[in-house]
């Protein structure tokens, strides 16, 4: 790919015109820099489409001189898949408008720029549910969250970011626009392309807007449990479905270790129930009335306590309190020493396999270093755990650097051992894309790239992220 010319820049201005692009170092600098500070990229041109016409021209301009270009929604990706390493970086940021709201079909059309919050709120007014929610929600853009297929603390219930799509605006790599905002549930007219671009990263095209699925707004129980294993935890899990079926819309396993680092990190974080037990949980049920939710979550949990699952309950008796159970779960990556100089994982097993997973890499790691403290923690009821090996805290020096290659290596191979997969919800980018290359099926490597060909021929849309062609 080459470095965008005179041409291309003068004629990628006078498209976008004078609120659409930047050459400001600041700026281009902001672009380059994740959320983190790893991997920080740089690029030659910040464009800031402000329609979906401007964004299907700039396309075209990429095409026709072959400039790279990078999309890029709310720059909180976690595997380097939206930072700009040479490309122009293309903001989406303008594009931000809630198209409709049909609330008689329970749909909600956005523009990719559109923050989460966005999306929830305009959700609420109309007297609805958008149900994704994620710790960077105020942040993350709709197209981001396309991009990358995220997951976040209701999928459970409501299931990824893939399953509550209805429609995608898309810009080919062509600058061909094709136009799938359909508001349809039924709709078999041959492939089904929204879940094509759905987790493709923005290597397939330029997603602008999106029709979303919303639903009937729901009541609240949430609760609070301490467990002796992660074998009651997964137990009590099968306990609460039982009872209260797929209502269950969050069920969060946290580490006592990762409760004392939030604490000791964090300012105004509190133990809700100090215990010196190893796991906590946090359940959370949805139905239509909350003296219907929290019945059902009182009897599940108060049934738990007498088969011995859980040591402690506690049931929030407000929203504040509720709140203050979730700003445990969702400072814990905020806190320095689990995620500033931590050795840090997204993986996925079998519910099941849950335990013995996290016995077996623990008992691994330690054998390379035996001072790590682990830290595993996130959305159990699908799986997913978030699971770094942290720095001991009373150590001068740095003791995991020179491991760091070896334990991420134990974490992937338990994880695939298991039947799971090294990439859960923050997407492969470039930090994963080459062991993913040789882990994953080679048949399924070979149609990515096919694919990836047949569609970006010339190879501009966020070249070398997931598949490498």
């Amino acid at each position: 790919m080459t470095r965008p010319s005179d041409d291309f820049l003068t004629d990628a201005k006078a498209l976008l015109g004078d609120k659409g692009w930047s050459e400001d170092a600041d700026k281009l600098k902001e672009a380059a820099t994740p959320w983190r500070g790893t991997w920080p990229g740089e690029t030659p041109f910040l464009a800031m489409p402000g329609s979906t016409e401007d964004a299907a021209g700039l396309v075209k301009l990429c095409a026709k001189h072959k400039v790279a270009l990078v999309p890029q929604g709310g720059n909180t990706g976690l595997v380097d898949g939206g930072t700009p390493h040479g490309e122009i970086t293309v903001s989406m940021r303008r594009m931000k408008q809630v198209r409709n709201v049909d609330t008689r079909n329970n749909s909600l059309t956005i523009e990719a720029g559109a923050p989460l919050v966005d999306a929830q709120a305009a959700a609420e007014e109309a007297n609805r549910l958008f149900p994704l929610s994620l710790g960077s929600e105020g942040q993350a853009t709709i197209g981001g969250l396309i991009s990358t297929n995220a997951g976040g603390v209701a999928v459970l219930r409501y299931g990824m970011m893939r399953d509550l799509i209805l429609g995608l605006e898309v810009i080919l790599p062509s600058g061909e626009i094709w136009d799938g905002l359909s508001g349809l549930r039924k709709n078999n007219t041959g492939y089904d392309l929204k879940h094509l671009f759905a987790g493709a990263e923005g290597t397939l095209g330029l997603i602008t807007a999106a029709t979303l699925k919303l639903f009937p707004k729901v009541a609240k129980a949430t609760g609070w449990v301490i467990c002796k294993s992660a074998s009651d935890v997964v137990d009590l899990l099968a306990l609460v479905r039982d009872h209260a079926g797929d209502t269950v819309t969050s069920f969060e396993i946290i580490p006592a270790r990762a409760i004392e680092m939030v604490q000791a990190d964090v300012p105004d974080t509190r133990d809700p129930a100090p215990s010196g037990l190893p796991w906590r949980v946090l359940v959370e049920v949805s139905m239509s009335r909350e003296d219907q939710a929290r019945e059902t979550l009182m009897e599940a949990l108060g049934e738990a306590i007498e088969k011995e699952l859980a040591d402690n309950v506690i049931i929030a008796e407000n929203q504040a309190q509720a709140d203050s159970f979730w700003h445990i779960r969702e400072t814990i990556p905020l806190s320095k020493r689990a995620f500033g100089t931590a050795i840090n994982h997204d993986i996925s097993v079998p519910v099941s396999a849950i335990p013995e997973f996290l016995d077996v890499t623990e008992a691994e790691i330690h054998k390379v270093a035996a001072q790590a403290e682990i830290v595993a923690f996130g959305h159990v009821g699908d799986g997913n755990l978030h699971y770094s090996a942290c720095e001991p805290v009373d150590v001068d020096q740095p003791i995991l650097s020179n491991h760091a290659g070896e334990i991420t290596r134990i974490v992937h191979e338990q994880a695939m051992k298991f039947g799971g997969s090294i990439s859960a919800e923050h997407g492969v980018g470039r930090l994963k894309r080459d062991e993913l290359a040789g882990i994953r099926p080679k048949a399924a490597t070979e149609t990515m790239r096919a694919i990836k060909t047949a569609l970006d021929p010339l190879g501009i849309m966020n070249p070398g992220r997931v598949v490498s062609v």
